[in-house]
């Protein structure tokens, strides 16, 4: 769909994701991830006037894109906040145990990505930001003018998963004390001047940026405090819907639902007595981590490292 920026955005995975949510038409929802609002429209499409949605995001873009639809459709809300948070909403809200289903759709959006203003991509230059929420938290920018060359190494390495990570960090940090860095291109050329050995087809800098927007935006420590909130808000029967976009995400989603599927016992010492619920699971997964189509590969190739996996609540 077509935001007013002149950015458009292809939701990925959109049938299948909103098929494995099982809406109730008098469900309640929450949209952990509103982005420009495709899984949601399509969620309300088959709601009935019981029905409810409530959407988080970050980005006061899609805050304003979530502003207009709920002006639309009195059963949306939006919230800005990172689903990290939905526990506190849902609580506020007393719906707590009551949610009928939790979709959250991970990444960065086609319009951040694409808008040079946001600082996300080095293949149009802009200003050196990378936060999803620009009123909060430290820009891309600022950290890499004063973090040490070990930190920014640690974040290139553990986030982006950098093997040369040492050495562009050095760079990063001999080149700041001659002049900051404020721009994507700026950025991007050093590290692509430190990378010794490119991977076919992939930017020099790609890793690294990655990494920088994952620290930045505080990404998987917002998955995994949001797995948890979403999980105690769900009702019964409720189902979690999570689409990653890069092995770090995934694995993160795959052991928190793996590690529900074994029940509680599976982390207890051995002879140690408890009582049989702990060897029950919270959780039974449905069908097997799924992938984009051909058909949408080929509509969309940003969608070739999704991965969508659906999980069921038991008790």
């Amino acid at each position: 769909m077509t935001i007013d920026s002149g950015f458009n955005h292809i939701t990925v995975l959109l049938d299948e994701a909103v098929e494995a949510l099982a809406l109730r038409a008098d469900g309640c929802y929450l949209d952990g991830t509103f982005g420009r609002g495709g899984h949601s429209r399509l969620i309300l499409s088959k709601l009935g006037p019981q029905g409810r949605l409530l959407g988080f995001d970050k980005d006061p873009q899609a805050i304003a894109t979530g502003q207009a639809l709920a002006a639309e459709d009195g059963r949306f809300v939006i919230v800005q906040r990172s689903f990290a948070e939905l526990g506190e909403e849902v609580a506020e809200r007393g719906l707590a145990g009551k949610v009928s289903g939790v979709l959250l759709d991970l990444g960065v959006s086609s319009p951040q990505l694409d808008d040079p203003e946001r600082g996300f991509s080095f293949l149009n230059d802009g200003p050196l930001d990378m936060r999803m929420n620009p009123a909060q938290g430290i820009s891309a920018a600022e950290f890499i003018a004063t973090a040490p060359a070990e930190e920014i190494a640690r974040v290139f390495k553990q986030y982006g998963e950098e093997r040369f990570s040492g050495r562009m960090a050095r760079a990063v940090v001999e080149r700041r004390e001659k002049q900051p860095f404020t721009r994507t291109a700026d950025l991007a050329e050093v590290l692509k001047v430190a990378n010794p050995a490119w991977e076919k087809g992939k930017n020099p800098a790609t890793r690294a940026f990655q990494g920088l927007r994952i620290h930045v935006n505080n990404e998987l420590g917002d998955l995994e405090t949001g797995l948890e909130a979403a999980l105690e808000a769900l009702e019964i029967g409720g189902r979690l819907v999570v689409i990653s976009f890069h092995s770090l995400e995934d694995r993160i989603v795959k052991l928190f639902m793996r590690k529900l599927v074994k029940g509680e016992a599976d982390n207890l010492p051995r002879n140690l007595p408890v009582q049989h619920t702990v060897f029950e699971p919270k959780v039974r997964l449905i069908g097997k981590a799924q992938f984009a189509s051909e058909a949408e590969l080929k509509a969309n190739p940003r969608s070739r490292s999704a991965v969508m996996r659906v999980a069921e609540k038991l008790r």
